[in-house]
């Protein structure tokens, strides 16, 4: 992602450019971009964003499940192993779970094994927007929900992450 990036320059590109521009502020998933794309142009960055939610909302449900299951676990594996990308470590290190005590390790791999055989996918939260408490509080009372709710937190979730990455990639 271009920090900065105008919306009239954004406005100016072509599909391609933007997907390319815009592409990563929803986990392995440039496709939001590239059908947000098509309600250009865009007066703002509310409405940029509202057309991005708008892509994920019109989706299919195995397109949203996908978007889903391209998000990583909290304090996983792929955070142990540094493959991360950018966006999601520092994330994940802002609400401190790059330096948990090796009994908060144990309680997040817990409560993502029993997410993830409940649900199918990754627990999903804005953590930009709570900390280690708050994160392990949801991932206990979420494990209560529906399929149907929990499908529908995850992409509300999703829509929250987009929106702060949003804000750092595009200026006002």
């Amino acid at each position: 992602m271009s920090a900065g990036l105008g919306i009239d320059a954004l406005n100016a590109m072509d599909r391609a450019a933007f997907t390319q521009a815009l592409g990563a502020l929803y986990e392995h998933s440039p496709w939001v971009a590239a059908r947000a794309w098509e309600a250009r142009p865009f007066a703002d960055r509310e409405v940029l964003h509202a057309a991005m939610i708008a892509a994920l909302e019109s989706a299919s449900p195995e397109a949203r499940l996908a978007l889903i299951r391209a998000h990583p676990e909290l304090a996983g594996k792929a955070a142990l192993a540094g493959d991360l990308t950018d966006a999601s470590r520092q994330e994940q290190a802002s609400a401190g779970l790059g330096a948990l005590s090796a009994e908060e390790f144990a309680r997040f791999h817990a409560l993502n094994d029993a997410y993830r055989a409940r649900f199918g996918f990754p627990f999903i939260i804005c953590v930009r927007l709570t900390d280690k408490a708050g994160i392990l509080l949801a991932m206990r009372d979420r494990l209560e929900n529906t399929m149907e709710a929990e499908i529908a937190e995850a992409i509300r979730q999703i829509g929250l992450i987009g929106r702060l990455r949003l804000e750092d990639a595009v200026a006002a």
